[in-house]
């Protein structure tokens, strides 16, 4: 958990960048983002047999890299016509798929507390970000306002469902391949599909590569590469260790990073519905965290005095437990 935690704030920072490089005069078009920041990655994990991964779960780590990058795409698209926040809000969809695809197609936990957990983290979520279409277009104040057509917002939230929803595959995969592969086999085959697929489209769809004509704009890019190498190998490390449902809920506390990051580079003043929901998602994940904790201290208690019957009683703890 507190590598998922640690990664939220990397991912802040990285979508921060993309942010500032899409409100350029001219901006960075997505695919070439894209194209950037997972070439870094590539040229960071350095591991045997790159291009192949380990038997056995070679079709997973494809299907990682090609979910990967469309969950990015629609991320870094949603970012040229949304908010920061309403564009980290539809991202916090993925929780709940995820948490919900894991019981479904991997057989994982995933108890009442936890879908009580997600929900409530989703109403803080939603206090924060403010959608229109619940509060009014007047709801955010003097919150940072994107130039964008209701159409081309329309599309942009289209286009981030589909990746919320094909990035819910690509996590699936993770936890499907577990410890049999290394963290950063799973990067270099997310890192290469979306150079790939990426550089591909821009060359069919004849998307112009738009140079950086400041270093600040190179450098720009470098950090977005940097961010999301370190934010992709802590995500990748803890979903060996974590169970899908419980990774997603630390996932909601990108949101809270956001919210500072607008504050410090925007100038945007939190309102008291957004420290409301502040609040809540962090007594979500505190709450998520403390039940795991409890757990363990239950097997942990029933080990140091089970004698000779020690796995009659660990089965009745384990099964304490799961209830």
């Amino acid at each position: 958990m507190l590598l998922i935690m640690s990664a939220q704030l990397f991912f802040a920072f990285m979508n921060l960048s993309v942010k500032i490089l899409n409100s350029l005069d001219e901006p960075v078009p997505t695919l070439e983002l894209i194209a950037v920041r997972m070439a870094i990655t590539f040229t960071c994990c350095v591991i045997p047999d790159p291009f192949l991964g380990p038997k056995g779960v070679r079709l997973l780590l494809v299907s990682r890299g090609l979910c990967g990058f469309f969950g990015l795409f629609g991320m870094y698209y949603s970012l040229k016509y949304l908010s920061l926040a309403d564009a980290t809000v539809l991202t916090f969809l993925n929780p709940l798929t995820t948490a919900l695809a894991g019981y479904l197609i991997l057989k994982e936990a995933y108890s009442k507390r936890e879908a009580a957990a997600a929900v409530c983290s989703l109403l803080g979520v939603i206090l924060i970000a403010r959608p229109p279409f619940l509060f009014g277009v007047n709801a955010h104040g003097n919150d940072s306002v994107v130039n964008a057509t209701p159409m081309e917002r329309l599309r942009a939230v289209g286009v981030a469902l589909v990746g919320v929803c094909v990035g819910t595959l690509a996590v699936i995969s993770l936890r499907a391949i577990g410890k049999r592969a290394h963290p950063l086999h799973s990067m270099t085959f997310f890192s290469l599909w979306c150079v790939i697929v990426s550089s591909t489209a821009m060359i069919v769809l004849e998307v112009p590569v738009v140079y950086p004509r400041k270093w600040s704009w190179g450098g720009m890019l470098l950090f977005i590469g940097f961010c999301g190498f370190l934010a992709q190998t802590m995500i990748t490390t803890a979903l060996q260790r974590e169970t899908a449902a419980r990774s997603a809920m630390g996932a909601y506390l990108q949101v809270i990073f956001a919210g500072l990051l607008e504050y410090a580079f925007f100038g945007t003043v939190p309102s008291l519905l957004s420290l409301v929901g502040a609040g809540i998602i962090v007594v979500a994940a505190v709450w998520v965290v403390v039940t795991l904790e409890e757990g363990r201290g239950l097997l942990q208690g029933r080990d140091s005095g089970i004698g000779s019957d020690s796995d009659s009683d660990l089965e009745v703890a384990a099964e304490s437990f799961k209830s």
